[in-house]
């Protein structure tokens, strides 16, 4: 007797055939009908609906819209290479990581960082231990985090931004504010990373700094 299990294999069979497996087509991103200004907005949008901080700032601005950001923290945290004109309005204290231990990492207040690549669609910010971007832990240890982010940076989607990244390196994504929620959907920040996200979005194309809260 042909069993249920049996009888779907040999339609399956069948409807195969003998044709070996073809291989997938690669994969051709959609084109998208965004500008550049329109893909900035759209990630400012997706930023702030995170529950992220979001600063507008042109490139001589930076200086000033970080230490509007870090208003009120006394010691910074940030990698060993980061630029001196990203802290160059900053009154407080300046730890660069030159192989902190975690201990050391959780008694600062904040941490700036710069970004590979951003994802408008997504909201998603990606490091990969890059320039001025120092290791993972600096990015999760302290509870506030602000990230530099150039408007060159800024991809329409995921593919877009995996194009350009190399899968050899440690990726971490962000989208928002580290939080998670219980089965009664209870939201809680802070759990697995920063509870607070401040980005500063850096380039010609944005206006002077403002500020975008949610």
């Amino acid at each position: 007797m042909t069993t249920a299990k049996e009888a779907i294999f040999d339609r399956l069979r069948e409807a195969i055939g003998s044709q070996p497996p073809q291989p997938a087509p690669p994969y051709v991103p959609p084109p998208t009908a965004l500008n550049p200004t329109e893909q900035i907005d759209l990630l400012v949008d997706r930023l702030v609906d995170y529950k992220a901080l979001v600063t507008r700032a042109t490139a001589d601005e930076v200086g000033t819209a970080v230490a509007q950001a870090l208003d009120g923290v006394g010691r910074l945290l940030v990698p060993a290479d980061v630029p001196d004109g990203w802290l160059s309005a900053y009154p407080g204290e300046v730890v660069r990581d030159e192989g902190l231990s975690t201990a050391d990492l959780d008694r600062v207040d904040a941490v700036l960082t710069g970004c590979a690549v951003a994802v408008a669609t997504t909201g998603t910010i990606v490091l990969d231990a890059g320039p001025a971007q120092g290791r993972r832990a600096l990015s999760l240890v302290p509870d506030h985090h602000v990230c530099i982010v150039h408007s060159g940076q800024v991809v329409p989607d995921v593919p877009d931004a995996i194009e350009g990244l190399s899968p050899v390196r440690p990726l971490t994504f962000i989208s928002g504010p580290s939080a998670t929620s219980d089965i009664e959907l209870n939201r809680v920040e802070g759990v697995h990373g920063p509870r607070r996200l401040h980005v500063v979005l850096v380039g010609d194309t944005v206006a002077a700094v403002k500020s975008s809260v949610a």
